[in-house]
């Protein structure tokens, strides 16, 4: 017997999957804990849009990473933190900061745990910052770390 399967079952099949399994598994198993459904034409039918709608909102999805990639090409975030003596910030610009002032200066919203910073960020200067936006897509922010007066 064809049956889509509703849930992830372990050795069996993943959530979406169309796979022949013996007919007394999926009466006996599968149907009653609502882990399977037969594949009868009208539910194959709602798969395979249920499927076009997905890659039609990934499709979506990366078309707007690709769009945030654009933005951050020409942008500059600034960031004014305090600073001890010789040019070293009192702890580190956070993925949290940067993430608060793109939004705030650029209308651009990224979430910190897309920015990735190779090491932290101790003192005053120019740094570039790469922003993972999903789908294989990043960008580059330019952050400038100036002192708080």
């Amino acid at each position: 017997m064809k049956v889509i399967f509703n849930q992830d079952v372990k050795g069996q099949a993943k959530k979406g999957e169309l796979k022949e399994v013996s007919d007394g598994y999926a009466r006996n198993y599968l149907f009653p804990r609502n882990l399977a459904q037969a594949a009868t034409a009208d539910n194959l039918n709602k798969y395979k849009l249920q499927e076009k709608a997905k890659a039609a909102q990934i499709a979506k999805e990366k078309a707007q990473a690709e769009e945030y990639a654009k933005k951050l090409e020409g942008v500059q975030v600034i960031i004014k933190a305090k600073s001890g003596g010789k040019g070293k910030l009192f702890g580190a610009v956070t993925s949290q900061e940067i993430s608060d002032a793109l939004k705030e200066q650029c209308g651009i919203e990224i979430e910190k745990n897309k920015i990735v910073q190779s090491e932290p960020i101790k003192s005053f200067g120019n740094y570039e910052v790469k922003a993972k936006l999903g789908y294989e897509v990043s960008g580059i922010i330019n952050v400038l770390v100036t002192e708080d007066k």
